[in-house]
């Protein structure tokens, strides 16, 4: 494949032979040697092969092989000619990324992390199968959770109102019906909200160890030494349900539709097709579940903490600072034009200006959470009118893989991977030493690389740097 430097930071595939636009790359030269070890370049290229796309097919810095798109894949169609692609989503649904501050020092909690930690480990049901933290619920209350989302968390007694005004589409988007949510997507659904799940799914005990624009963070209400709590998870068993559902259904009807993708994990539909509208409306549900169950363990993080420490809510003074999610396609305007935006492990990333960012932050950008890998430094960035105008609207989402879970488990297994962390200063409690070996360190790419990249092209500018204290894992 011939791939074309642009500059530093910016690489492109000629378009060719189905293509129907360039593949366009965010990375260092660095970083691009490691992508062209596994299939994501050619899964760019097949991205661009999709009715109606504009512009770029589109990869970030943390771009890693995937399910029919790469993670790190951002591609936006028209939706008069367009196609919705579940593998333009993935799995986990709106798996996404909480960031909350307190009004708490690092010294204040220094000798009481490890039982913080696991104060909250015994309070929030983690790893694979984990159920509901909350009673079990009817199938009609499961539909009002997926009606109003983050919402409903709120209305039972989790978090506050204001929380929704600092989270991507107010925690909430409108579903028109149900018929793509299977019964069995329900079941799944019904028992797992308020869980945090395995995987790369995590809740971490952070401080601020490093402020890039004292500008932005007096504006945010961050200072150095602050404690912040930052996690991260998605749909659970509904969002992976309705995925595998949506698949089922548009390969049946495959013969349908004009477009043959060049690779069967595309399978797409056209957007305003019956088989598109109800992906469109379950994937939304299943945003919405994904937003309630963050909400959640919003709520539960606070009782710990009040109830652990000791203190008041006042005194705690836990704050959202924002919420937004990786895996989605969303309904976009972009020069007065309808498109829907795929991001598939990328982070929505709005300029200055942008009437969808909170009124608190308008003027500096909406913020974007960078989650490092387990146990490395996490980033707080805010977007840039570049990249409304560039990667419709979009930046990275971590760090991005090097090494798939099972090449790294076998690597590391043997190691004490507890013990490694404990002599950073890190704790670390996991339900699943495999897990823990699959998502160490060296599986993922260097954070700092990766930001460095998005920096530099101007899709997102830093404003303050996470170091971890205590790590939970599925």
């Amino acid at each position: 494949m011939n791939i074309k430097k642009i500059d530093d930071y910016i690489y492109e595939i000629e378009k060719e032979g189905q293509m129907l636009v360039p593949g366009r790359i965010y990375s260092s030269k660095k970083l691009l040697e490691k992508v062209k070890e596994d299939n994501s370049l050619k899964q760019v290229k097949n991205v661009a092969t999709l009715p109606g796309i504009q512009k770029y097919s589109i990869a970030m810095p943390d771009i890693h092989e995937g399910y029919g798109f790469p993670i790190g894949g951002v591609a936006a169609v028209d939706t008069k000619e367009g196609y919705i692609s579940p593998g333009g989503v993935g799995y986990d649904i709106n798996c996404g990324v909480r960031l909350l501050k307190t009004n708490l020092l690092y010294e204040d909690i220094s000798d009481k992390i490890r039982e913080l930690l696991a104060y909250l480990y015994s309070n929030i049901p983690t790893g694979v199968g984990s159920k509901n933290a909350i009673e079990k619920l009817s199938e009609k209350e499961f539909r009002n959770v997926l009606k109003k989302g983050a919402k409903w968390a709120i209305e039972k007694g989790y978090g506050d109102e204001e929380d929704l005004y600092f989270t991507e589409n107010n925690g909430c988007i409108k579903i028109n019906d149900f018929k793509g949510i299977s019964s069995r997507a329900i079941e799944r659904g019904k028992i797992q909200l308020g869980t945090l799940g395995s995987g790369n799914h995590f809740l971490e005990i952070d401080y601020i160890d490093e402020i890039y624009s004292y500008e932005f963070a007096e504006i945010i209400g961050l200072e150095k030494g602050q404690i912040v709590i930052l996690f991260h998870t998605g749909s659970r068993g509904f969002g992976h349900q309705v995925c595998d559902d949506a698949l089922i259904l548009m390969r049946h009807a495959k013969n349908k539709f004009s477009y043959i993708p060049p690779d069967n994990q595309l399978i797409s539909a056209p957007f305003y097709s019956d088989e598109g509208q109800k992906y469109f409306n379950a994937m939304n549900a299943a945003a919405n579940f994904a937003w309630a169950n963050r909400q959640i363990i919003k709520g539960i993080i606070e009782y710990c903490f009040i109830k652990f420490l000791k203190i008041s809510k006042k005194s705690l003074g836990l704050q959202q600072i924002y919420d937004v999610c990786h895996n989605i396609a969303k309904l976009e305007y972009y020069n007065e034009k309808e498109l829907l935006v795929h991001r598939k492990g990328a982070t929505r990333a709005f300029g200055p200006g942008n009437y969808e960012v909170p009124e608190k932050f308008r003027e500096i950008g909406q913020p974007v959470i960078i989650p490092g890998d387990m146990g490395t430094n996490s980033y707080l960035l805010v977007g840039t009118k570049k990249t409304e105008k560039e990667t419709f609207g979009s930046t990275c989402h971590g760090a991005g893989r090097i090494l798939s879970r099972k090449k790294a488990s076998k690597m590391y297994k043997k190691e004490n991977i507890f013990e490694k962390m404990s002599k950073h200063g890190i704790f670390l409690m996991a339900k699943d030493k495999r897990t823990v070996a699959e998502e160490v360190p060296e599986a993922y790419k260097n954070i700092d690389e990766v930001i460095k990249v998005v920096v530099e092209v101007g899709i997102a500018k830093k404003v303050a740097r996470f170091k971890p204290i205590a790590v939970m894992k599925g």
